[in-house]
């Protein structure tokens, strides 16, 4: 078989996990993903198969949306609800226009902070590799370019919004930003990719299919 798979990945799995699957299921050794997803986050994962994977360079510049969940009044070390917890505070009075001008702000092209845990590399090192082992590293900021941002819901100190955003946007990253902008510490608890380029979620196939 030689294509594209669209794949929904569920919570739990990593992006190489779904990509070992895969290779099990049509045996065959020639599989690759088109952008990683955190284990925790679900969504749309492009995964190319033999002959298609020639193409996973031009796909993996696509632009991508998604659907992000941000905590209000806690903040982790890994950014998301899987981390220690470092600093806690409690919410006070915050109103929707406040919310939607700080997501307002983030439109555009700008410069970003990726997250310590992560796979980026640095000396031919992965930057969790020198997190988990305690060690000090510098973090080069990235540019990255946000077309998109959209509140979707505010209530009970959490903020749902839709993005859409360049290669190698780190939501992780973008929640902390705004809960910063928004005057307290938080993180993201649940991110879901609806659309990678051109394939939106409604197109994909669940690892059941």
């Amino acid at each position: 078989m030689d294509g594209i798979l669209l794949i929904n990945k569920p919570a739990g799995y990593t992006s190489h996990d779904i990509v070992g699957i895969v290779r099990k299921k049509l045996h065959t050794k020639k599989v690759g993903h088109c952008g990683t997803l955190d284990p925790d986050a679900t969504g749309v994962l492009v995964v190319c198969v033999n002959k298609a994977t020639k193409a996973i360079q031009f796909l993996m510049s696509d632009t991508k949306v998604y659907r992000a969940t941000l905590s209000l009044g806690k903040s982790t070390d890994t950014y998301d609800a899987s981390g220690k917890i470092l600093e806690e505070k409690e919410v006070g009075q915050i109103s929707k226009a406040q919310v939607i001008d700080v997501l307002n702000s983030f439109l555009g092209k700008s410069k970003q902070k990726p997250p310590i845990y992560s796979a980026i590399k640095v000396n031919g090192k992965k930057l969790y590799e020198y997190a988990r082992n305690g060690e000090e590293v510098e973090i080069k900021e990235r540019d990255i370019e946000i077309m998109m941002i959209e509140l979707i819901d505010f209530s009970n100190n959490e903020i749902v919004f839709d993005v859409k955003c360049s290669k190698g946007t780190y939501i992780r990253s973008l929640c902390v930003d705004i809960a910063k902008k928004l005057g307290y510490p938080g993180h993201m608890s649940h991110l879901e990719r609806r659309q990678a380029g051109r394939f939106l979620i409604t197109d994909c196939v669940t690892l059941d299919s």
